[in-house]
């Protein structure tokens, strides 16, 4: 089968391994004129580096591999604490976080040359019962027998597709970066949460450490001087927050609003489909993001492969990704509160009382929350 995948993201760089591994030809267009490689570093749960290893993505030696998950109290009274390793031993597969950059060049480096185009962005599309034809804003058109919208959050696919807009605003932005690390956090994740919002870090590798803070969002171009915002908001917080904002240099913090898309009930119509932040943008919160845009990649060539028609496959996907990816998008969305009534949950009073929650308790809920989420683990 002939696949066209619009954009050459982790996710549309996945779809096309797993979609050439199954034999199938696949074409990727990608509007930016070069790999785009920015944004930080992502996390990876025991599914979303189970679904790479099936992909025949090594990861080993890549980015950083996570032992330990743990929650604090903006004053830094560890609240819950979770043993990623015994997760990893029950999954089969790690926890881990590898700059964005690393797995876009991983995921690219195992596609025959000439797989990916760039500078093909898509402006219209023609679909009918034996196929699509896909138009590019430079007049060049694509023919093949499925679609694929894997075009991030903005999708020019969703739009032609099923004719809405743009993910929502949920008024919350993120200032994140990946810098050099000012100090060792070791194979941990933290997390910090008090009535501000949150502040999370961890290492991403080679000396480098991915961070970042949820603040309210104020429409509006982005502050001038955000390590000022950052410490009139988290200056009283307790370490590592200061050490931290003081290794901050000029343009090291980068600024993204978080946007939700709603989840559609079918994800496309006909022979064109979307997965990831295409079909279900979602707030960074709880790093469910690319996980879950890598389970949609790894249903979606289950089903090409099983489904005999491929104009039934949009229907037997949507019904199988549709409920896990609604729940991670309403727990991102949800999950933090930055100000209003729902931060008091978030005071130092009722974080402590959560604290004699013990670890082994708090690894099996966690545990129990991915394999909610996932079809693979």
């Amino acid at each position: 089968m002939r696949v066209i995948v619009a954009g050459a993201g982790i996710s549309g760089l996945a779809t096309a391994r797993g979609l050439i591994a199954a034999g199938h030809e696949v074409t990727v267009l990608e509007r930016a004129p070069r790999p785009r490689t920015g944004g930080g570093a992502i996390t990876l749960w025991c599914n979303g580096t189970a679904i790479l290893r099936d992909l025949g993505v090594g990861l080993e030696g890549t980015g950083q591999r996570l032992t330990t998950l743990r929650l604090r109290t903006s004053r830094g009274r560890e609240v819950l604490e979770m043993d990623l390793e015994a997760l990893a031993e029950r999954f089969g597969s790690e926890a881990r976080v590898i700059p964005r950059s690393s797995l876009i060049g991983l995921l690219a480096g195992g596609l025959p040359e000439g797989t990916v185009r760039f500078g093909a962005r898509v402006t219209g599309l023609r679909a009918d019962g034996d196929g699509v034809r896909v138009r590019t804003e430079e007049g060049q058109e694509y023919d093949g027998d499925f679609l694929v919208g894997a075009d991030g959050v903005r999708s020019r696919v969703r739009a032609l597709v099923l004719g809405d807009g743009e993910a929502a605003l949920t008024g919350v932005a993120i200032w994140q970066g990946l810098t050099p690390a000012p100090f060792d956090p070791g194979p941990t994740s933290t997390l910090m949460i008090g009535r501000q919002g949150d502040f999370g870090y961890m290492g991403a590798g080679d000396g480098l450490m991915q961070w970042f803070f949820d603040v309210p969002y104020v429409r509006g171009a982005p502050a001038a001087d955000p390590v000022r915002l950052l410490r009139r908001r988290f200056g009283r917080w307790a370490a590592p927050v200061e050490e931290l904002l003081a290794s901050l240099g000029e343009g090291d913090a980068e600024w993204f609003p978080h946007t939700r898309h709603k989840v559609p009930s079918r994800w496309g119509a006909g022979r064109c489909v979307l997965l990831g932040d295409a079909a279900h943008g979602m707030p960074p919160f709880m790093a469910q993001g690319t996980n879950q845009a890598l389970e949609d990649v790894a249903t979606l060539v289950h089903c090409l492969a099983t489904v005999p028609d491929p104009a039934q496959v949009v229907g037997v996907y949507s019904a199988k990704r549709k409920r896990r990816a609604a729940l991670a998008s309403t727990m991102a969305t949800h999950g933090l509160a930055v100000s209003g009534p729902r931060s008091l949950m978030q005071s130092e009073y009722v974080m402590r009382m959560n604290a004699a929650t013990s670890p082994r308790v708090a690894t099996r809920v966690f545990g129990r929350l991915l394999s909610t989420l996932s079809d693979r683990i």
